[in-house]
């Protein structure tokens, strides 16, 4: 039950930190459209990272010792997040125009989808990373 709350909670983290930084960025308004627009990757992105975050409580729970997991963890995390963002990052040209002079924002902006289908592939192999890890556990209580 501790991993589904706190899968949930961070499913809801990572949503509140796209809105936060987009409505930041730009407006509120905006950031609405956005997700409108692109929910789909945003919603998936957000699950996958919740269910990482779930998957990681329970194996934290049941297993002492076989790190690994946080760091993967960490890395699709960042990669979710950087996602989401990325569909709103040409407005930090207006912010921070070094950004737009080194053409990040345009890369960004460009790749937009792409960027989304990175963060999935990443949330999807942090799912199997940590799903493996709890199977040799389980695996090995048996025995």
């Amino acid at each position: 039950m501790k991993a589904l709350l706190y899968g949930t909670c961070a499913a809801v983290v990572l949503l509140g930190i796209y809105f936060l930084v987009l409505s930041l960025v730009s407006n509120w308004d905006y950031a609405i459209g956005q997700f409108s627009h692109y929910w789909y990757f945003i919603a998936g992105l957000a699950a996958g990272f919740g269910v990482q975050i779930g998957l990681y409580t329970y194996l934290r729970k049941g297993i002492a010792g076989m790190g690994g997991g946080g760091k993967a963890l960490g890395v699709t995390g960042t990669t979710s997040t950087a996602a989401m963002i990325s569909c709103c990052a040409h407005y930090l040209a207006n912010i921070l125009p070094v950004l737009g002079a080194v053409g990040i924002v345009t890369f960004v902006t460009q790749y937009q989808a792409e960027l989304f289908w990175v963060g999935i592939l990443f949330n999807a192999a942090g799912i199997a990373f940590i799903g493996n890890k709890i199977i040799r556990f389980k695996k090995h209580a048996v025995s």
